[in-house]
């Protein structure tokens, strides 16, 4: 493996994550920090933070590597061969014309996150307030252009070759309904049919006691068709399961004690990754490790990833309790109410804990799709949808990135309201894995 030497006069631990991130993780190569001139005056090539060589790639110094905490502060933006940037340098002598690590760490950090906002209606940090949205930049991986753009000016201009990347795929489902009917016991049952027949829903009535009675499947009973569409494909998705031990205006599943819940989670686990899903009201570290020994208890194994109902997410605080509770990977980065990027990526990362200012295990893994987002928030049609989708996916493939979508059971299944989704689905995954 090839090794980069990378001058800077000084070393933070925000230097060395942001190093780790982009030349480890992304270049695959590995890399050595020097801080003495003279060591590097005799190189043919090296990597300068701060400070201009004519034979180095030099990037310009923005200052927040060795800031500390949290302050907020103007960012200039700027273009790099046509790509946005943040943190542009204005500085002509220099190889790279915005300080690449300080728009690296603000991103994937989530600085912004720590400023303060109003929250929306759920308690999170909303979109619109993010410095990708209000550019626009929101369904562009920037990040992955930037690191995609830095590997082909290494090889074409410094001839530093690095390791052949290529784009990936990760399915994965929300398990927050397991089924709309069955399972649902006699008082939930019967409330939901006299408020039916009150509202007149005849045609809901009869399916429901049609699905009951076992005279039809249930609309919601899609995962033998999800098991069915990887294993053509060979692809092993991650379904995350909400286990919440009573039910709330917004935990509405099959509790875990049910038989016929913890079949189904068995089941499931045959064929994929099983993550927890923690709760609505999981905001507390009680909560929350009960929710994961209950799903622990059923699959037989630790669980160690999760993903948080409605995307409820709240830095540092939800990270933390991640944390404490054992789980050292999780898959909230997104937004509920928008498609995009949140980290201005598709590739994972360490969760950087700026209250600390240390790297930390916990393992970031961001989506850029959901299916509620479209139906519920962006409010779009069955086609445009998709478009999006597949727009976005062109550029992570093209910059090589990962792709991470979010579908939920019920909208593979045969709700009404759904009708189609499950067949462009489909589709789209076949032409993704035809490209292989």
């Amino acid at each position: 493996m090839s090794r980069l030497v990378v001058y800077s006069s000084k070393k933070t631990n925000r230097l060395l994550y942001v190093l780790d991130w982009l030349i480890k993780e992304q270049l695959k190569l590995e890399y050595e920090l020097v801080h003495d001139e003279a060591a590097v005056n005799s190189l043919s090539f090296f990597i300068s933070y701060g400070k201009n060589f004519t034979h180095a790639l030099s990037i310009p110094d923005a200052g927040l590597m060795w800031a500390k905490g949290v302050s907020e502060h103007e960012i200039k933006t700027g273009t790099w061969n046509q790509i946005q940037t943040l943190y542009d340098g204005n500085a002509a002598t220099q190889t790279l014309p915005f300080d690449l690590f300080s728009a690296i760490f603000f991103l994937l950090t989530r600085y912004e996150e720590y400023y303060n906002y109003t929250p929306d209606v759920h308690n999170r940090y909303p979109a619109t307030q993010s410095i990708l949205y209000k550019n626009r930049w929101l369904q562009r991986p920037l990040l992955d252009e930037w690191v995609q753009t830095l590997r082909n000016l290494l090889k074409e201009q410094f001839n530093i070759l690095t390791p052949a990347v290529s784009f990936s795929y990760l399915p994965t489902y929300d398990i927050d309904i397991a089924y709309s009917y069955k399972y649902k016991g006699f008082v939930r049952i019967t409330g939901a049919q006299a408020r039916d027949i009150w509202a007149r829903n005849k045609q809901v009535c009869k399916e429901r006691m049609a699905v009951v009675l076992n005279q039809k499947q249930d609309p919601y009973d899609s995962y033998e068709w999800i098991k069915q569409l990887h294993s053509n494909n060979g692809n092993r998705p991650v379904f995350f399961i909400l286990s919440t031990q009573k039910t709330t205006d917004f935990d509405k599943n099959i509790l875990p004690s049910h038989p016929k819940m913890q079949k189904l989670v068995n089941d499931i686990s045959r064929y994929g990754e099983i993550g927890l899903h923690p709760s609505y009201y999981s905001d507390n570290d009680d909560t929350l490790s009960s929710e994961k020994e209950t799903l622990e208890k059923i699959v037989h194994k630790n669980i160690s990833i999760s993903r948080q109902h409605y995307i409820r997410a709240k830095l540092p605080d939800t990270y933390l309790r991640l944390l404490k509770a054992g789980i050292s990977q999780d898959y909230s980065m997104g937004y509920g109410t928008h498609f995009g990027f949140r980290a201005g990526t598709g590739q994972s990362f360490l969760w950087y804990s700026l209250n600390n200012e240390f790297t930390t295990p916990l393992r970031v893994h961001p989506f850029c799709f959901m299916d509620t987002t479209a139906m519920f928030e962006e409010k779009l049609s069955l086609n445009d949808s998709f478009d999006r989708l597949k727009a976005m996916t062109k550029l992570l493939q093209k910059n090589n990135s990962r792709l991470v979508t979010i579908f939920h059971n019920f909208s593979l299944g045969t709700a009404p309201e759904w009708l189609w989704w499950k067949g462009a689905y489909k589709e789209f995954i076949n032409n993704l894995f035809a490209l292989k």
